[in-house]
């Protein structure tokens, strides 16, 4: 199983890596794009055409992660004519969505809605998906494939954590949004809660995501390694790695 970084930037695009998130799982002929943050769709493309793409999973309604649901939508609705490909998001997200295509998404999407605790198997991988600590219907994922599991948090505060999945995950790409000194919302995790909470699950690997753009990755970094008790990884726009 692979995991390939497309976006990394918690709640708007960065100066640098300025994509927002966006991450690409891969198990033999599957690969799932999970969250379709601002900017992503282009990293997408240099590592996939968009026609291989198995489905798209989108874990919560904020426009850092779905943005580009909407450039998916006009590539296979007018590009390739693709139809019913489908697309798992929580219930009420695709009305929402959309009201900027005149409710008209054609029969290019086939919705499919995702719920707490529920278990699919998209080709080679199987999700797990667990309601998060944030304000709108939010879903963590875990991705079991190839004799592997990841956990990826997308938002969440810290009265939910990834221990809610069985320890000892092979990774655990966890939202860190903010410096644990300086939170300016209980709706998102520090780097110093993310560590401890993947510490504390007996987690494999940490990599965390979703960094406040003005947070420095380095301090981060530091805090994350810190509580982790184990150097920890960061997400970086294209950055590729085996789970």
């Amino acid at each position: 199983m692979e995991l390939t970084v497309l976006g990394c930037s918690g709640s708007f695009g960065a100066a640098q890596a300025n994509a927002c998130s966006g991450y690409l799982v891969r198990s033999g002929t599957t690969a799932i794009w999970i969250d379709c943050g601002g900017g992503s769709f282009g990293n997408l493309q240099s590592h996939i055409d968009p026609e291989d793409l198995t489905a798209v999973v989108l874990t919560h309604e904020h426009p850092d992660h779905v943005a580009d649901i909407y450039g998916l939508h006009v590539l296979m609705r007018y590009g390739i004519c693709s139809q019913n490909f489908p697309v798992y998001a929580p219930e009420g997200l695709p009305t929402q969505l959309g009201a900027l295509v005149h409710n008209d998404w054609g029969n290019t999407f086939d919705w499919r809605v995702i719920s707490d605790n529920q278990k699919i198997v998209i080709g080679d991988l199987t999700l797990t998906f667990a309601r998060t600590d944030h304000p709108p219907l939010t879903y963590a994922v875990q991705v079991e494939g190839d004799g592997r599991r990841m956990i990826y948090t997308s938002d969440t505060g810290p009265k939910w954590n990834v221990g809610a999945f069985a320890p000892e995950a092979d990774l655990v790409l966890s939202e860190a949004t903010y410096l644990h000194s300086a939170k300016l919302s209980e709706t998102h995790l520090s780097a110093h809660e993310a560590g401890l909470a993947a510490r504390t699950a007996k987690a494999q690997r940490l990599m965390i995501t979703h960094l406040w753009p003005r947070v420095d990755a380095n301090d981060a970094v530091a805090e994350a390694t810190e509580s982790f008790g184990a150097p920890v990884e960061f997400a970086t726009p294209n950055l590729v790695t085996s789970v």
